[in-house]
């Protein structure tokens, strides 16, 4: 029953996501044009209270966590992105990225063995290509999905209905970390860890642009409308697998923002 009813509300969401991409205006990953803010009103107000939570709470956890030695900051944010391979390495295979999830599949398993859970990267060491993250909303943009309507969520931030849609299926669609270790024992990694590791990588992630997100705002006439527009060009690039020099805010796959 609990299949039932998230499959049933993911071929919901794809269903407007894919009518709202057909008039033009919404298909990123096709023909590049605007995606619409269909909601702007419900999204400016929402954003407000991320920025309130995050002056409350992200920012000063945030300010306490870079005050943390180096190589701890190091170790955790390694072991964040060892553990997102769970979930780009079915994408690329969703993808036919077939090659590539060979690589990541390998340098998943050298850093979890030799870099000890990820802790050090020693794949990169030894000269593994560099990592790109993917996920089911890069997936559903690569099957042809339009963006559909920008939306701006609690606490998570940007986003799009596609790409809410492929949050659901990591969230809601099983154990979203698959078959993952634990104690060597084939454990699964359950909702509770997945959540608790995109927390950390927040934290991460806002440890390491607390300069740039300041000056953005500080430099933007319209803060809300540079974050949408950030986060859509960089979706844009992702999705047709180019160099992505923008980050996203919220997302914690990003390392450093740009502020100009």
């Amino acid at each position: 029953m609990k299949n039932f009813l998230i499959t049933s509300l993911i071929t919901f969401i794809l269903t407007l996501n894919v009518n709202a991409g057909t008039d033009g205006e919404n298909n990123l990953s096709k023909s590049a044009k605007p995606v619409k803010d269909c909601f702007e009103s419900l999204n400016r107000a929402t954003f407000s209270l991320n920025q309130g939570l995050d002056k409350i709470i992200f920012k000063p956890v945030a300010k306490g966590y870079r005050s943390l030695p180096s190589p701890v900051r190091t170790g955790t944010s390694n072991v964040l992105v060892n553990l997102s391979s769970l979930i780009t390495i079915p994408n690329n295979i969703l993808q036919g990225e077939f090659k590539t999830a060979g690589v990541n599949t390998g340098r998943f398993v050298i850093n979890t063995t030799a870099g000890i859970l990820g802790i050090f990267n020693v794949a990169k060491k030894i000269g593994f290509s560099k990592y790109e993250k993917e996920d089911y909303g890069q997936t559903l943009g690569v099957w042809g999905v339009g963006a559909g309507c920008y939306l701006v969520l609690p606490v998570l931030g940007p986003s799009t209905v596609r790409d809410t849609t492929g949050s659901f299926i990591n969230v809601l669609g099983g154990d979203p970390w698959y078959n993952a270790s634990t104690h060597g024992n084939n454990e699964y990694l359950n909702k509770s860890d997945y959540v608790t590791t995109k927390i950390l990588t927040g934290i991460d992630f806002r440890a390491k642009n607390l300069e740039s997100i300041d000056n953005l705002e500080k430099n933007s006439m319209d803060f809300y409308a540079s974050v949408r527009s950030l986060y859509l060009q960089d979706r844009q690039k992702k999705i047709a697998n180019r160099n992505a020099t923008i980050e996203i805010m919220y997302e914690g796959d990003w390392e450093e923002i740009e502020s100009k």
